[in-house]
């Protein structure tokens, strides 16, 4: 049989030996002779550095994904996690070597040298890194925006083009599948006929009004309202799995006697009135406001600014205090961008008022302080710490 040229014996491997200088003694007793098989390129593979959780997870059977549109920069996922992908470049090459064993499972002893010939399947000089990241979500707001379900009266009549399944979701948006569901039910998006819709705000506030209204006929209280009873009133006017929707949106579930009851979310109604008396003001006088704000809650209920961290921004500078319309849901993702957006709207902010429009950047372990002393600079002003940029901001 005709040797292959790349092959080694043990002789010639212990003649290198001796012109490299090397003690054998200080070697491994199996040996590998390294040769690159034929049209190996390093562009056939592409390395990724794996946590021992992932390992698990794909020892397991467990899948990723790689998930971003063409303008995106991609992301890997699992199940219930989102991770970062950067390529990393490393100064010395990696080779990839099929069966590759570690010394633990080699065999060989100090007497009986063992030669392995080990054939290269692939090189590479750079590996992907992944990082923990938040899942980016503004996009699914946007396309369930699309189409936002107004009613019965047009169901069936969509665009079905306008309209997404979990599994076309999936495609789009840049998020282990938990983390979707979980945003899909802070959204209070809901399924219709096998797609995700959001419902028009207009459409949610005329449920809260049919619901609101029954409460007050019935002299029920907002904390122990039937769903039975609920439900068999206004299906009449409303598809029941809207009225039940909406009541699993604004309030919280519970069973007694094996009835259903709900007991309704008094920050989340005063909210959702606040925002439908903002929606068209560019800027509101802060006392006016906060009268039509409490007179248009149901009665029995308060309203408080509080309610609307994150939500609404109050401006107490010069002039009447006003009050304006700034979700933290519009704001970019990106935590560079989020600020210059925020510095632009304010020079200056105060930690209370800036902390419900960053908090959601934070990362595992992060806290807002770590992010304004990385992003903003601190001064104090009329005994007030504040925060403003680091470098100039457009107006």
């Amino acid at each position: 049989m005709q040797r292959n040229d790349n092959m080694r014996t043990l002789e010639e491997v212990q003649a290198t030996v001796e012109i490299a200088k090397l003690q054998e003694d200080d070697l491994q007793t199996t040996i590998h002779c390294l040769s690159f098989g034929e049209n190996v390129l390093s562009a056939d593979y592409c390395l990724m550095e794996l946590d021992d959780t992932l390992c698990k997870h794909i020892e397991a059977g467990e899948s990723l994904v790689i998930r971003g549109d063409k303008d995106e920069k991609a992301v890997l996922c699992t199940g219930d996690k989102t991770y970062d992908l950067k390529m990393a470049d490393t100064s010395n090459l990696l080779l990839l070597v099929p069966d590759c064993k570690t010394p633990d499972q080699l065999s060989g002893s100090k007497d009986s040298p063992l030669v392995v010939q080990t054939q290269i399947w692939g090189f590479c000089s750079s590996y992907w890194e992944l990082r923990k990241q938040r899942p980016r979500m503004k996009k699914l707001k946007q396309l369930l925006m699309e189409n936002p379900y107004e009613g019965p009266s047009l169901r069936g009549q969509e665009d079905p083009e306008s309209l997404y399944t979990m599994l076309d979701l999936l495609e789009r948006i840049q998020a282990s599948e938990q983390e979707l569901l979980a945003q899909l039910e802070t959204i209070h998006a809901c399924q219709v006929d096998g797609y995700w819709r959001m419902l028009d705000f207009d459409y949610e506030m005329k449920l809260l009004g049919h619901v609101t209204q029954l409460i007050d006929s019935e002299s029920w209280s907002f904390s122990k309202v039937p769903m039975e009873t609920c439900l068999e009133e206004l299906c009449p006017l409303e598809p029941r799995e809207m009225i039940e929707h909406w009541l699993n949106c604004f309030g919280k579930r519970s069973t007694e006697n094996e009835r259903v009851f709900y007991a309704l979310d008094e920050d989340k109604v005063c909210r959702a009135t606040a925002l439908l008396l903002l929606q068209n003001a560019v800027k509101f006088n802060l006392r006016e406001f906060q009268e039509v704000w409490q007179q248009s809650v149901p009665e029995g209920m308060g309203t408080r600014l509080d309610q609307l961290r994150g939500y609404a921004l109050v401006d107490r500078g010069s002039g009447p205090d006003t009050i304006c319309l700034l979700r933290v849901e519009d704001l970019s993702e990106d935590t560079v961008e989020r600020f210059n957006q925020l510095f632009a709207l304010r020079e200056k902010w105060t930690e209370a008022d800036i902390t419900p429009y960053i908090k959601d950047l934070c990362g595992e372990k992060q806290t807002t302080a770590a992010l304004l002393t990385k992003y903003a600079r601190s001064s104090t002003q009329n005994g007030v710490k504040v925060f403003n940029s680091r470098r100039p901001v457009a107006t």
